[in-house]
């Protein structure tokens, strides 16, 4: 399968018809045609539906869009990498992160890089630890900014000078508001809403004393904005942790830390016996310097 004809699959995916690829593409539209035909071919299955107004993915059609996108994105990486001349340090800097103040550490480095080398480009890409695990994993993004655990094995690793503190958003009118920090028992028989990296940490677990299926558990989200929503409208209370969500001023929602004090661990981690770019190299060494 040629990189071509994955630019050209990709292509009739954003325009949603042949023709209207063929001319972003300055393709005639039978050239196009017989492309796209003979990848299904080479492949054994049907990726397009062709409709009378537009074109639809099968199911084999949206994983190769997937896949695809990723394989272009790694080409393009790995071209403005060797691009580089030996003399100048520049490019692209991308690290994936959850929502967390202790991002402030990496923009204080990005900022002391920048100063020297402005033809750096800081990129954070937003996402829970799953997420950012599978794209770190792919050669996607250069850092990825964790809590709790580390896979020593996979990973190389700093330990930033900074903690994360576990405890629970919910409205001001909830009964819980009344109290100046929340214990496990507390939660016990409450709407919980909890990300998915609130779900798989041992630690969390460890701290409600309660096994996961025996909670009630009426919502999830990645991102917390998304489920500081969910508590506004009165769905229940959601684990997470504290600085992420304004609760200051007239707002309707409030932060309680849990008791006893539960911290999270932050690290900034890389893939190991991975090569680095002279770019990321430099950033590591700036990061250093900023702590």
């Amino acid at each position: 399968m040629e990189l071509r004809v994955l630019q050209y699959f990709l292509a009739v995916t954003r325009e949603q018809s042949i023709s209207g690829a063929a001319e972003s593409l300055h393709l005639s539209q039978p050239t196009l045609s017989r492309q796209l035909k003979e990848m299904e071919e080479e492949l054994g299955k049907q990726l397009l539906i062709r409709g009378n107004r537009r074109i639809t993915l099968t199911e084999e059609g949206m994983i190769l869009r997937k896949r695809a996108e990723e394989i272009i994105a790694l080409v393009k990486k790995a071209e403005d990498e060797i691009s580089l001349s030996d003399e100048n340090i520049a490019g692209d800097i991308t690290v994936g992160a959850g929502e967390t103040d202790g991002v402030r550490f990496l923009t204080r480095a990005a900022q002391a890089m920048q100063k020297d080398h402005p033809l750096v480009h800081f990129h954070i890409i937003s996402g829970d630890k799953v997420t950012v695990t599978e794209s770190m994993d792919k050669g996607l993004i250069d850092f990825g900014l964790f809590f709790g655990e580390i896979d020593t094995a996979k990973y190389e690793y700093i330990r930033l000078p900074y903690k994360d503190i576990w405890g629970i958003l919910m409205r001001r009118d909830s009964p819980l508001a009344e109290k100046e920090t929340i214990s496990p028992e507390d939660l016990w028989d409450k709407p919980l809403i909890i990300s998915r990296q609130a779900f798989h940490s041992l630690e969390l677990q460890q701290f409600l004393q309660c096994e996961t299926d025996k909670l009630n558990i009426v919502g999830t989200y990645n991102l917390l904005f998304n489920g500081s929503l969910m508590v506004d409208s009165g769905m229940g209370y959601a684990l997470c942790l504290d600085n992420i969500i304004n609760v200051s001023g007239d707002s309707s929602l409030c932060f309680k830390p849990f008791s006893p004090k539960l911290e999270a661990e932050m690290y900034i981690a890389w893939k190991k016996y991975q090569v680095l770019t002279k770019t990321a190299e430099k950033f590591l060494q700036k990061l250093q310097e900023t702590l």
